[in-house]
């Protein structure tokens, strides 16, 4: 089942996060009755509320401390949507800085080049007993719900996974994304921000596996949680997080790496 509706405008989709959309606006969107817009779209992981007349997307009201992250990560067999497959997905759902739910599992596969598996650890003999990509893929939606998805690089997972479902038969995602990369650099001051510079600068997971998926979710979350404590007071809600991880001012990266300056000593 493809989405055969066209994508909301980028007018639309800043006014309903920020002033509100009116109905005719929205309407205009919709090549369908505006409730079963609304409805296609939440089944797509996107709420929108109506309030005062107007319509918003649901995470402008709702406070951080009561909002659902699902942080994600994917291990594929190659970058391009197009030929090659997940292998491997994982996934924590985070309220209030807690982890209160998991996903894990890998993907039947029958191709997976040694490169692939030297930086993953994953052959196709460890997906031959695992289920296929259109029921993991099917339940992890249904585990994601309607949580803002976060990543680290929250376009390559975000975009690998919507269009793998896209390629299945199933509706894409339209779930708030929210990328950690972002959100690191206007909140935490470090010389890169790549996850295992990250990990290892800033002591998150001592036990990570990079390149595992459930591995670089754990530190993607401590990342998260961490960058959640230097957050201006004005950003109180999920909307004015993920639109601060968009707009906010970076930090100005040190002129030296303090790893190297660690090394050295």
């Amino acid at each position: 089942m493809q989405n055969h509706f066209k994508p909301l405008s980028k007018k639309s989709l800043s006014k309903l996060a920020s002033s509100g959309l009116p109905y005719d606006t929205l309407k205009q969107e919709c090549d369908e009755d505006v409730e079963y817009c609304l409805e296609l779209w939440r089944s797509q992981g996107l709420n929108i509320i109506k309030k005062n007349g107007l319509y918003f997307f649901e995470t402008k009201f709702i406070p951080i401390d009561q909002g659902e992250f699902c942080i994600v990560d994917i291990e594929t067999n190659g970058s391009k949507l197009e030929k090659h497959q997940i292998i491997e997905i994982a996934a924590v759902k985070v309220k209030n800085k807690q982890i209160i739910d998991r996903f894990e599992s890998l993907i039947c596969c029958e191709n997976i080049n040694p490169h692939i598996t030297e930086i993953t650890g994953i052959s196709v003999e460890d997906t031959k007993k695992a289920p296929e990509l259109k029921k993991v893929l099917y339940n992890f939606k249904t585990f994601l719900g309607e949580s803002v998805f976060v990543a680290h690089d929250v376009k390559f997972d975000y975009k690998f996974i919507s269009g793998s479902l896209e390629r299945i038969g199933l509706l894409g995602l339209m779930n708030r994304p929210l990328c950690s990369i972002d959100l690191a650099e206007r909140t935490i001051k470090s010389y890169r921000y790549g996850l295992k510079y990250l990990n290892e600068y800033l002591e998150l997971h001592p036990d990570a596996t990079h390149h595992r998926a459930m591995s670089d979710v754990i530190t993607t979350y401590k990342l998260f949680t961490k960058s959640l404590e230097f957050l201006p007071k004005e950003v109180q809600t999920v909307e004015e997080l993920i639109q601060f991880s968009k707009s906010g001012k970076r930090l100005k990266r040190p002129k030296f790496d303090p790893l190297k300056e660690i090394e050295e000593e």
